[in-house]
């Protein structure tokens, strides 16, 4: 067990599984989980809708001046997720777990159209809706994280890395700059994410290395050239 794994600090339970029992939910193993200490109930166990309850429900409980999901962007912020969801987040898993030649062609294609036009969305926004951080950042942080170290290999993803798009990268250097963000994106959280799917699968190795990914979205331009440089080798 990773220490960078979330524990459990109400019952020290050990396994998702047993807080779900805790819950009188059977057979379910899925996380993110959201639990509500006082009824013991799991409230969810979607992250999308996690976030939008931490973005808006939540809100008087916040500790830093954010919005995620402010009202006169709301409607560019769901119609970025639905397709975020639909060509990025879920399209990656289309391709890495289909069993057929040809959904996996579609997906990988859909896949890397998306990731142009994320390139060219960002080459005149700081963040996919503007100069503030959203939700729609948050949702698509997760799939780019992954590409280079985890999809690029096991999911046969591997038409470009994201150090290629350089205003994908220059957001991913500004995403994990976030406060707060170090904890989900250092290289200890890297390797749990790594050990999670490529050990399963007997896939390590990687013309990145396995050390030092997560880091390199601080300095974007130094870290292209290190990047191309070990590709090339």
């Amino acid at each position: 067990v990773f220490p960078e794994c979330t524990g459990d600090s109400l019952h020290g339970r050990r396994t998702a599984k047993e807080i779900y029992e805790a819950a009188g939910i059977a057979d379910r193993k899925s996380v993110p989980i959201l639990f509500d200490k006082a009824s013991a109930t799991v409230v969810s166990n979607e992250s999308a809708e996690i976030v939008r309850m931490f973005a808006t429900a939540m809100a008087p409980f916040h500790t830093r001046d954010v919005a995620l999901y402010p009202a006169e962007k709301a409607a560019r912020i769901d119609d970025m997720n639905d397709w975020i969801y639909k060509e990025v987040a879920n399209g990656s898993y289309k391709a890495g777990f289909s069993s057929s030649q040809d959904v996996y062609e579609a997906a990988f294609e859909t896949y890397f159209a998306a990731l142009d036009r994320l390139n060219t969305i960002l080459e005149g926004s700081k963040f996919l809706v503007g100069p503030t951080v959203t939700e729609a950042d948050l949702r698509l942080f997760p799939t780019m994280f992954r590409h280079d170290p985890v999809y690029y290999l096991r999911f046969k993803l591997n038409a470009a890395y994201l150090w290629e798009y350089k205003n994908l990268w220059r957001w991913m250097g500004d995403m994990v700059r976030l406060d707060g963000m170090e904890a989900v994106s250092n290289g200890a959280y890297l390797a749990a994410l790594q050990a999670g799917v490529l050990w399963k699968s007997g896939e390590w190795n990687h013309p990145g290395g396995t050390g030092g990914l997560s880091g390199v979205f601080q300095e974007p331009e130094l870290a292209r050239a290190e990047m191309r440089t070990m590709a090339k080798g």
